[in-house]
């Protein structure tokens, strides 16, 4: 008993064939057989030889390994540790794209006082969602977990999620399903604006301290400044297509006194409804655009090639789609960088009203837009104004087509996932 425990607690060295489905244990040699059978050869009758999974090299393992179903690679991390090297290999994850084996799945995070939950929908097709997990707050300290992840944005780098708080940072591995803590922003930000740009985080305003964009490389897993946004906004959303970093909407922030007074007049509006462009390579702003007919932003995302604005006008919504492709410059034009279209508007119900305690979360998958609505604090609008719960249900899921131009209904979300933030991983 005493040896079970003490080789379950810890990764072996060498492959392992315990507490492993029967498909891997046919690879491995039974330790209770005294005279395992050997494989026999076609070449020779006169010479036996042996021959077991962990005996291969590694391109053959990468080869069978890559050719799993999702479900079992949190279990193939825990059979040795070569075998968990190899699953964080690039190599790894190319050959199961080229088999097939990776897919855009949607994943809703939802933050309680000390924990998080996951839900996860493999695809737009799916009928419902899977709860997948329940993280605790292992790498944040329970006192600071709420404060650090109240406000927090996710964001994908291939099969990792990384959640990004006003003064922690958490990823996550959808593979494995571990958690660790990773190198906060030098400057702790309140709903910012954050986006994915060539393998690396990108994130812009939410403080008034600083007009500082900050770069973070998961590789060196270092924060660096490489740039001031030339306006500083609170509440604003991130975007990426084609190398370029959009940060949209929000408010005005970092003026006093009177000043600030008139600009919150003068400037709400441009605020509200703009888009400030960062060229990463360049190094560089390009001509801020803003989203025709005014509004206010209050959600965005990116989808084949594509910046999608939902805009609030009080008692309507508008859904706009800014062609953010580039255009070569051997084309002669024809690109259409920089263009809007007014598209079809998303269908809710005529429970949903505009207000404040309604709230949207908006993420791409491939050409497809998914809009979820979600709720402020429930208790707190019922108090204030004795409206009835019935109708407020949130977790509302709609799916945009944008080669086909409609919207459908999608799965509601798990009703344990509240005022949630959704992520698309390829996993």
């Amino acid at each position: 008993m005493r040896e079970r425990e003490t080789s379950s607690s810890s990764m072996s060295d060498s492959c392992n064939s315990r507490h492993f489905s029967w498909l891997m244990k046919s690879c491995f040699p039974n330790p209770q057989h005294h005279h395992p059978q050997p494989i026999s050869t076609a070449f020779s009758n006169h010479h036996q030889t042996t021959t077991t999974i962990s005996s291969l090299p590694d391109d053959l393992i990468l080869e069978c390994l890559s050719r799993v179903s999702p479900s079992s690679l949190p279990s193939l991390s825990l059979v040795c540790r070569r075998w968990s090297h190899l699953i964080l290999s690039s190599a790894f994850s190319d050959l199961r794209r080229l088999h097939g084996r990776l897919r855009l799945s949607i994943f809703a995070l939802s933050f309680s006082e000390s924990s998080l939950f996951a839900a996860t929908l493999p695809s737009v097709l799916d009928a419902s969602w899977k709860l997948t997990s329940f993280l605790a707050s292992d790498a944040v300290l329970p006192e600071s977990f709420h404060a650090s992840f109240s406000h927090a944005r996710v964001l994908a780098i291939g099969r990792e999620i990384y959640i990004l708080g006003r003064n922690a940072t958490v990823r996550f591995d959808t593979w494995t399903g571990k958690a660790a803590s990773r190198s906060p922003m030098l400057f702790p930000r309140k709903k910012f604006a954050a986006a994915v740009v060539s393998g690396r985080i990108y994130i812009a305003g939410g403080t008034a301290r600083t007009a500082a964009v900050e770069e973070y490389d998961p590789d060196t897993e270092e924060w660096h400044v490489v740039a001031d946004a030339p306006r500083r906004r609170y509440g604003c959303i991130g975007a990426s297509v084609d190398g370029v970093f959009y940060v949209i909407g929000g408010l005005r922030i970092g003026t006093s006194g009177n000043e600030a007074s008139r600009a919150a007049g003068t400037e709400a509006h441009v605020y509200a409804s703009s888009m400030d462009l960062y060229d990463v390579e360049a190094r560089g702003w390009l001509r801020s655009r803003a989203v025709p007919g005014g509004g206010c932003v209050v959600a965005a995302c990116a989808a084949g090639g594509h910046v999608y604005v939902l805009a609030s006008h009080a008692v309507e919504l508008s859904f706009w789609r800014f062609d953010a492709r580039r255009k070569s410059n051997s084309s002669g034009g024809g690109g259409g960088f920089g263009e809007w279209c007014r598209m079809k508007s998303p269908p809710l119900p005529a429970q949903v009203r505009l207000d404040s305690t309604v709230r949207f979360s908006c993420v791409g998958v491939g050409d497809k837009v998914v809009l979820i609505q979600v709720m402020g604090c429930i208790d707190d609008l019922l108090r204030r104004s004795g409206r009835s719960i019935r109708g407020l249900r949130e977790g509302l899921v709609l799916f945009y087509d944008g080669a086909a131009g409609d919207w459908s209904r999608g799965a509601d979300l798990p009703e344990v996932i509240r005022r949630a933030a959704c992520v698309c991983v390829e996993c």
